[in-house]
């Protein structure tokens, strides 16, 4: 039998269910591979330690460790943003989704690395250094939830959580060859998750294959009274929904994603993609989101206008860092916020802060803000009027394979453009899951992506696996040796 650790989540659970393994032979797995691997990956930053999972199988549960990003709430554990301005804080709570997860038997393997605040595309921006890819340490493991797709690919979690705000759940999957889930915006709550961009965050599963994402979005989806923005509408059975058929499904192409800028080696595995779903029965079309061209530019205004007031409640006073100024006669409590955030925070931090605080300012608002918000709309109505037309809509889900470190860190437009596939998604509030779809000659994994309309996460397992059962792709293992007891 195959290591514990290199198991999906279902096939796991069908073992602790014929009796053949216990909850904490799986965790064990897993801590020895993190031993093994993660010196050289530095998927984590906080090593929970590890408890004895409840062994029960009744319907819901799901005794099975999991990875959750450094932005989400776990009780008496830190959880910093990996910002230095949130060192030494130990929420008092736990956040809805790891409530739902320790309810279900689960427990948490660690937090990972992401970039700082969620502030970025490849997890370089991290007070803790950078996580680098299983299939090739030089290169990055896209952002901002790095850590957590990198952790799966590596096989040092069964699965994971991660934050999606302009494509941090679907770039870092498409770039470590896992499966990523963006759930409609109000599917998950977003109840002690620490808040980016608060009309676009949306928690979701990062995944080795589409059945485990559809099981994981089960445990955390639903209302949550807790959160103003919560959608009180029932949860499926996602399971149900993973049907090995696309016949006569209507499936979009929208010609603004195939243009030049896209890497030739995208294109080929999409129309590969494509072609493959055609073949399956789907009737294929070309469709038109004629505002994607505003996404990059409307999405860099409202997330930093959003980020520039949620981050204004880190002062030094209540908790994290407290920099105290040095001490002058004129020195006050102004002098002490100034210093703890010059301190706290990093540059690209700093400069979202001020591109937000700039278009939030007086005189500036509706020149940015407003407009922004208005264009939103107009991202939004594309998608709504191609869903009358369209089951799913199929794109790229980055540009490019994953690039190497250091390759874009002083280009932050460059940086912000391998997003550029993604961020329409959250504008628009729909569900959108990368998967794998082949690999690049530098063996670099690619991502296809597949949005449908609100709410409709069924329509969208359902194409994902289809495909994914009729490809090699979510099968494939990094071949890196990382250590002489490596189970990957």
């Amino acid at each position: 039998m195959e290591p514990l650790n290199s198991l999906t989540a279902h096939e796991l659970l069908a073992l602790l269910k014929a009796k053949k393994i216990q909850p904490s032979d799986i965790q064990q797995s897993i801590i020895s591979q993190i031993k093994d691997c993660d010196q050289h990956i530095k998927a984590y930053v906080h090593f929970h330690e590890p408890v004895k999972a409840a062994f029960n199988l009744e319907e819901g549960t799901c005794p099975l460790p999991i990875a959750v990003k450094d932005n989400m709430c776990v009780n008496g554990e830190e959880t910093t943003c990996c910002s230095k301005i949130l060192k030494g804080f130990h929420p008092p709570y736990d956040a809805t989704v790891i409530a739902r997860l320790k309810k279900a038997g689960s427990v948490m393997s660690g937090h990972t690395n992401m970039d700082e605040f969620a502030f970025g595309s490849s997890t370089e921006n991290s007070c803790y250094g950078p996580t680098r890819n299983p299939w090739n340490l030089d290169y990055v493991v896209g952002g901002s939830s790095g850590g957590s797709a990198a952790a799966v690919a590596a096989d040092e979690a069964v699965w994971a959580l991660g934050s999606d705000t302009g494509g941090s759940i679907r770039q870092p999957a498409s770039f470590c060859g896992v499966v990523g889930v963006k759930p409609t915006y109000g599917r998950v709550s977003r109840y002690g998750l620490i808040a980016f961009a608060s009309s676009l965050d949306q928690i979701g599963p990062i995944t080795k294959d589409v059945t485990d994402a559809a099981l994981l979005l089960k445990i955390i989806a639903g209302h949550d009274e807790r959160d103003s923005t919560s959608a009180d509408v029932p949860v499926p059975d996602y399971q149900q929904s993973l049907i090995n058929d696309v016949k006569n499904l209507r499936l979009g192409i929208p010609k603004e994603y195939f243009i030049d800028g896209l890497d030739p080696e995208v294109k080929i595995a999409m129309e590969e993609a494509i072609n493959l779903l055609r073949s399956k029965g789907a009737m294929i079309q070309e469709v038109s989101l004629p505002h994607t061209e505003y996404c990059v530019v409307t999405y860099y205004i409202v997330a930093t206008a959003e980020a520039s007031s949620n981050l204004a409640r880190y002062d030094g006073v209540r908790y994290g860092l407290r920099q105290r100024p040095e001490k002058t006669r004129k020195s006050n409590i102004i002098d002490m916020f100034e210093e703890t955030r010059a301190h706290g925070f990093g540059p690209e931090v700093k400069r979202r802060i001020m591109l937000g605080t700039y278009s939030l300012s007086s005189g500036y608002y509706d020149a940015y803000y407003l407009r922004g918000q208005k264009v939103r709309t107009l991202i939004k109505n594309d998608f709504d009027k191609v869903f009358t037309e369209c089951d799913a809509v199929l794109t790229p889900t980055s540009p490019t394979a994953a690039f190497k470190i250091g390759e874009r860190t002083h280009d932050p437009l460059s940086m912000y453009l391998s997003d550029i596939c993604t961020i329409s998604a959250n504008l628009a509030g729909i569900p959108a899951i990368s998967i794998p779809c082949g690999f690049s000659k530098k063996g670099l994994p690619l991502g296809l992506q597949i949005m449908t309309k609100p709410y409709a996460e069924e329509m969208m397992f359902r194409v994902a696996y289809t495909y994914e059962q009729n490809t090699p792709w979510h099968k494939e293992k990094p071949k890196i040796s990382f250590g002489k007891n490596n189970h990957g």
